[in-house]
């Protein structure tokens, strides 16, 4: 019998004919106002979803696997991934300085002793022949480890799992990363086999103190090669594993023998010793390796190290990058350093070459204590040195060293610039004034060429740092660094501006572009030349005589107020140098001055270096030693100060005035009438006859 049928109308014989209804669009038969419709039973089906979930996680898998197939390519896959670390090299290839990890070789699971692999298949992954990269009991084990017992927690990630997170994932503790973890686990186990990675997880696994791979932590703790681990050395290593840092032998030597003996009750507990194999098993002893380890940071290493990222891009593995340093001529900064004796004072030295190759570099006394680097990062003043600037823009006016200018007193606008030593010798050359650091005839030029050719001659050698428009810059009142200053003074040994400082052996030079779009120029034969003779006269005539070296030397130096800092910058042969000492505090230093300390140290440096003695001193008659005893802020002279005695049988005397010159007397007897004020007389005609040789030009 049907359910879904229509029943047919019955009609009232009392009551009257009704006309039947038409029929309904369709054809459906019309119904009468008592027509009954049952409900249509329909049976739905239960659980039809399950079927397009599995279609969908089908889906979902082909596309992880597809994705793996993109990022993890199987030649990955092969190679022991390693931390990032950048080597640098110096000039000569050696190695100097570090910055990551410190990689062993590789190693091969199947050439290592047994109880080397069964140390850490034991304590991490005790089924790793069993399991296809995820362990479902031991995932088990550690969740009832970790959530109803009080136990330490554990983990339950396999060795494959490891070597999947260190080889393509990061550290992040997420679901998605762990998906991830999972599914390059599977990856790896149909790729490798369990030889190679187990061999991979060796190569790369960190075991503390910076070291990454199992030959590296056995060469670091114990001095020997992996193949060479003992059951007792081999289980203190596998017990790094679980926290290296915080066990680390050389620092918690007591944490990781601890962590020794749970290895070794692991490894009983496998099979892999015997119960009195595993008690006749001794702490180990650490034999830390003596190989000198190359330093993570130094002054020069801070400096080229961004730059060295730069160019290697992304660093996915350890990396070499050859830079500039040359090995000797470092040493013989550091040497020169020490040599100093310095105390409270700092020190920084700058050395490089014509082509601002940077082959040397000092930017304190101590690393260790102080990374401040303060010939890179540190602003000075740079005293007189700045005078550099100044006299280029004076030759460049038309002057020569030859010119007359006036060393005296002299007042622009409010400011009233002093010699340091308050003595004014009147007309001199250029070239005097240069030697002497005469300050008011460096601000009585300044004063002539205008501060604005000042500051173009600074830039134009490569001067960066802010410069104010006033004519006390003539004096170095404005601040630069040291390598920067360095560098300009590079730029008149090479006769080619700006000379860019560079620490990297790859570095882009200036080619023939950048001359002709002006990048870089070549100075005129007359600003060298007279540059150099300038230079050249403050080490032979000035007040930088204590640099002075057995060859050609050419420099200046510099003091600032209240002796807070002091310079020397000169070259020599081919190297370039500037030395600055002060405190870091900018406190004034009593004797500290350009011609004093800096410049004994330069020619330290310099002379070894390159290999020559200094420059012996002349014998004078007479020396006029103001210069050195105002620089070495140790001029105790206070009135005249004179001897007398006799040679050969006739008396002789010397006199040493209170500025400093020294002259050949005769001894004291009562003048005649006639020859009283003889010699003050012939002084002054030869000053009259020396004031009447001032050029025109004088100013």
């Amino acid at each position: 019998m049907r359910y879904d049928t229509l029943y047919p109308e019955i009609s009232d014989p009392r009551s009257p004919a009704v006309p039947p209804r038409p029929a309904m669009a369709g054809g459906a038969p019309p119904l009468g106002d008592y027509t009954v419709n049952l409900p249509v039973i329909v049976r739905k089906r239960k659980w039809r979803w399950i079927p397009r979930l599995i279609g969908i996680a089908i889906l979902l898998f082909i596309a992880a696997v597809a994705w793996l197939v993109l990022t993890a390519p199987l030649s990955k896959s092969l190679e022991p991934p390693v931390p990032p670390s950048i080597t640098l090299l110096s000039a000569e290839g050696t190695p100097i300085a570090r910055t990551g990890a410190v990689v062993g070789k590789p190693v091969d699971a199947s050439k290592l002793p047994d109880h080397v692999v069964q140390a850490f298949v034991a304590v991490e992954d005790r089924r790793f022949e069993s399991h296809w990269g995820v362990d479902p009991r031991g995932i088990m084990r550690a969740f009832v480890n970790n959530m109803f017992t009080d136990n330490s927690r554990q983990g339950g990630s396999t060795i494959t799992q490891q070597l999947a997170k260190n080889a393509f994932l990061n550290s992040d503790r997420t679901f998605g990363r762990k998906f991830q973890e999972v599914l390059i686990s599977f990856w790896l186990e149909a790729w490798l086999t369990k030889n190679e990675i187990l061999s991979r997880y060796l190569s790369n696994v960190y075991f503390g103190d910076n070291q990454y791979g199992l030959d590296a932590a056995a060469r670091h703790y114990f001095s020997r090669p992996a193949a060479d681990l003992t059951v007792a050395q081999a289980a203190m290593l596998a017990g790094l594993v679980k926290a290296p840092s915080r066990l680390a032998p050389s620092s918690n030597l007591a944490g990781a023998r601890e962590r020794q003996a749970v290895v070794v009750g692991t490894m009983v507990d496998a099979g892999f010793l015997t119960e009195a194999e595993g008690k006749a098993v001794q702490p180990a002893r650490l034999r830390l390796s003596r190989v000198k380890t190359l330093p993570s940071g130094t002054y020069f290493a801070d400096w080229v190290l961004p730059e060295a990222r730069d160019r290697s891009g992304e660093i996915v593995t350890n990396t070499t990058v050859t830079t500039t340093l040359e090995a000797k001529m470092q040493r013989a900064a550091e040497r020169a350093v020490r040599n100093a004796g310095l105390r409270k004072a700092q020190v920084a030295i700058v050395a490089m070459r014509p082509d601002g190759r940077v082959i040397a570099m000092v930017g304190g006394k101590n690393y260790a204590e102080s990374p401040f680097n303060r010939a890179t990062q540190a602003q000075r003043q740079p005293g007189s040195t700045f005078k550099l600037f100044v006299y280029l823009a004076a030759l460049r006016s038309g002057m020569t060293p030859d010119s007359i200018v006036r060393d005296e007193p002299v007042t622009i606008g409010d400011w009233s610039p002093k010699n340091s030593d308050g003595r004014y010798r009147g007309p001199i050359t250029l070239r005097e004034a240069f030697a002497r650091s005469s300050n008011v005839t460096a601000a009585r030029l300044t004063q002539r060429v205008g501060v604005a050719a000042v500051i173009r001659a600074a830039r134009d050698l490569g001067i960066t740092s802010p410069i104010p428009s006033e004519a006390s810059i003539a004096l170095g009142t404005s601040s630069v660094s040291l390598i920067e200053l360095t560098a300009a003074y590079a730029a008149i040994a090479s006769g080619t501006t700006p000379v860019r400082p560079r620490g990297l052996s790859d570095a882009d030079e200036p080619g023939w572009a950048a001359r002709l779009t002006g990048a870089t120029r070549s100075l005129s034969r007359a600003e060298l030349e007279g540059m150099r003779e300038l230079l050249a006269a403050t080490v032979t005539e000035g007040t930088g005589r204590s640099a002075a070296l057995a060859i050609d030397t050419f420099g200046k130096t510099g003091t600032t107020q209240d002796n807070r800092d002091a310079l020397f910058l000169g070259y020599s042969n081919g190297i370039i140098t500037g030395v600055w000492m002060g405190n870091d505090d900018n406190s004034p230093n009593a004797g500290l001055a350009g011609g004093g300390m800096p410049a004994r140290v330069w020619r330290d440096f310099m002379s070894q270096a390159l290999g020559v003695a200094a420059r012996p001193r002349p014998e004078p008659v007479v020396e006029n030693v103001t210069d050195v005893l105002i620089e070495d802020g140790e001029n105790f002279i206070g009135d005249g100060i004179e001897f007398e005695g006799s040679f050969g049988g006739r008396e002789l005397g010397v006199r040493v005035n209170r500025d400093g010159s020294i002259e050949m007397t005769r001894p004291r007897r009562d003048p005649a009438p006639d020859e009283e004020f003889e010699e003050p007389r012939d002084r002054g005609r030869r000053d009259d006859r020396r004031r009447e040789q001032v050029l025109e030009d004088e100013f």
